[in-house]
């Protein structure tokens, strides 16, 4: 009996390993939640002139909020399910009109000011795998915990944002944590496909290997600009997105380069068009027909330049002939700026973060809105063109155990929507943020 003691032992203790090698790759479901608070305050600036697009020169305050519920079941080998409920409300600073590079990024989302419920996502996704190098994945928002092999093909079906698989950055990528303008999240001139909300139907398929990522992606096409009814002729009304994604090592240090290229299809007016119909109050939409593109693309690079330090860019291009279908007014965009760790000083869960913002439009967009036409989202009437410049600065503060966060914001917004005339715009912010 002594003598068997210590094999059975081993024996338990190895079968206790394996069972949490296996829970490890077999995390069945897991739920979190979020929640997400912007107040942002504008003082009164001046103005000679404003439209029905424009931000109101008077003082201001609103709040935004969401609530996400994330659903995730693997189902057999390989397979996923995720399913997530949002709640929003609240609104942005003049109704989220008035700047291109909108100072608030989860307004984007939000139709009203009534708190509403809707599906945010829900989609199913199979991964094939081969291969023995193998990379952990955590318990996470939308990310069920196991391994996964660093060479693989999936595709995925069904309901979700674009952000969730492209146009990535480690420091400028998500307004709840991150910084907050519009031209943060993505390059700001992909007019990324979604509807008002900020979410897509369509299918995306993944190849992975080690050191590089290649996605596509079909989706569809709302009827209208900035709305939520999908068009039923798929045919004529659909969007292309490629991404190559490229990861490398620089002095020691991780750092990713992203090259992304789209095509966006459907029933859009040309700015020309609508200018030569009626020279003096041109109207778009009036310009509507199926068989117009817009093409575009941009490239996003992020790099730690220490463990606590990094620094990234962006710089994105569309042909502008066609409007604005999806995000934002916004033509051409540079983006650059620096994420900075609290460590030197004793908080290391905390985060410094600066960042520059170019904006432009193209010859027809910006003679459009100088004949006093007007977008979904700008316009004030006449145009004294010059490119729309901001900056960003936010300190987010680990308030309580990496579940809740407090981030201060502030954002200087030079000739907003694209108007000399109009501005400068100071936006003072602040944000609560929890997750679990």
């Amino acid at each position: 009996m002594k003598k068997t003691l210590p094999f059975i032992i081993l024996l338990l203790t190895a079968a206790k390993l394996t069972f949490a090698q296996d829970t490890v790759k077999q995390q069945r479901f897991n739920f979190h939640f979020q929640q997400t608070i912007i107040t942002q305050y504008k003082p009164s600036f001046s103005a000679p002139y404003s439209g029905k697009n424009s931000l109101v020169t008077r003082e201001e305050t609103e709040t935004s909020i969401t609530s996400t519920f994330f659903g995730a079941a693997r189902l057999w080998k390989g397979a996923e399910a995720y399913f997530n409920p949002e709640l929003s409300g609240g609104a942005g600073l003049s109704e989220t009109l008035g700047i291109a590079g909108f100072p608030n990024g989860e307004t984007f989302r939000v139709g009203g000011v009534q708190n509403k419920i809707y599906v945010a996502r829900l989609y199913f996704r199979q991964n094939f795998e081969w291969g023995t190098e193998k990379d952990t994945i955590e318990d996470n928002v939308n990310q069920l915990k196991g391994l996964k092999s660093k060479r693989y093909f999936s595709f995925a079906i069904g309901k979700f944002g674009m952000a969730d698989f492209f146009d990535g950055n480690n420091f400028s990528h998500d307004p709840r944590s991150q910084f907050m303008n519009w031209a943060l999240m993505d390059n700001a001139a992909w007019d990324y496909p979604a509807n008002t909300r900020g979410y897509v139907l369509g299918a995306i398929a993944e190849l992975g290997q080690p050191d590089w990522t290649l996605r596509f992606a079909f989706t569809l096409v709302t009827t209208q600009a900035n709305q939520s009814i999908w068009d039923s002729k798929i045919g004529k009304a659909n969007t292309q997105t490629l991404e190559f994604e490229r990861r490398y090592t620089l002095s020691a240090q991780k750092g990713t380069v992203r090259i992304l290229g789209f095509v966006n299809n459907g029933k859009f007016g040309n700015y020309r068009q609508a200018i030569a119909q009626n020279p003096s109050a041109p109207n778009v939409d009036s310009t509507q027909a199926y068989g117009r593109h817009k093409y575009g693309f941009g490239i996003n690079a992020d790099q730690y330049l220490s463990k606590d330090f990094g620094v990234f860019a962006k710089a994105s291009y569309n042909d502008g002939h066609t409007e604005t279908w999806f995000f934002t007014e916004i033509d051409r965009s540079l983006t650059f700026g620096a994420m900075l760790k609290g460590t030197s000083w004793k908080r290391s869960d905390d985060e410094l973060g600066l960042a520059f913002i170019a904006n432009g439009l193209s010859a027809g967009h910006r003679d459009y809105l100088a004949a006093g036409g007007y977008g979904f989202l700008i316009g004030d009437g006449r145009l004294n063109y010059s490119p729309e410049l901001i900056a960003e600065l936010y300190y987010k503060v680990n308030a309580f155990q990496k579940k809740f966060w407090i981030t201060p914001d502030y954002q200087f917004i030079l000739h907003p929507a694209y108007n000399a005339d109009r501005g400068p715009v100071n936006v003072f912010g602040i944000r609560a943020h929890v997750e679990f």
